[in-house]
């Protein structure tokens, strides 16, 4: 009876339709929209993978950024690292985490002054992208 249900296992496991899945894109600059509460101004920061950027009290650092091909439906996402500077200069970690630039409201930082997210991947003109199904490496 083993034997007969590992086999029909077999039997549907081959039959089951197999979804094709993209290759992530690596890219080597995380962009991001960031709001100034106080004075209502969105700016934009691009910030390089493990590097920092500052915006505010606040400090961004991206350690991944993914895209998939054009060819593909969008997912652009980032591992993120949000610090923000206190009244004595320490840093206190506020964010870790994945954001998504299709869902913004779902894993931006919010916080009383500022807001981040998310909004996409970027590789320099003349840089090609790391992991790109369609151009060999």
């Amino acid at each position: 009876m083993l034997k007969q249900t590992f086999t029909l296992c077999a039997v549907i496991a081959g039959l089951w339709p197999l979804h094709a899945q993209a290759d992530k894109i690596k890219n080597p600059i995380a962009v991001f929209a960031a709001l100034d509460k106080v004075t209502a101004q969105i700016s934009p920061l691009e910030v390089p993978i493990d590097r920092s950027g500052k915006f505010g009290a606040l400090t961004i650092t991206p350690r991944v950024c993914y895209t998939r091909p054009s060819t593909e439906q969008p997912l652009t996402s980032a591992f993120v690292e949000v610090d923000e500077t206190q009244l004595d200069n320490s840093k206190k970690r506020i964010f870790t985490g994945w954001m998504f630039a299709e869902s913004p409201g779902l894993h931006g930082v919010e916080h009383p002054g500022f807001d981040v997210w998310l909004t996409s991947c970027k590789t320099p003109e003349g840089d090609k992208p790391r992991g790109n199904p369609w151009k060999p490496e």
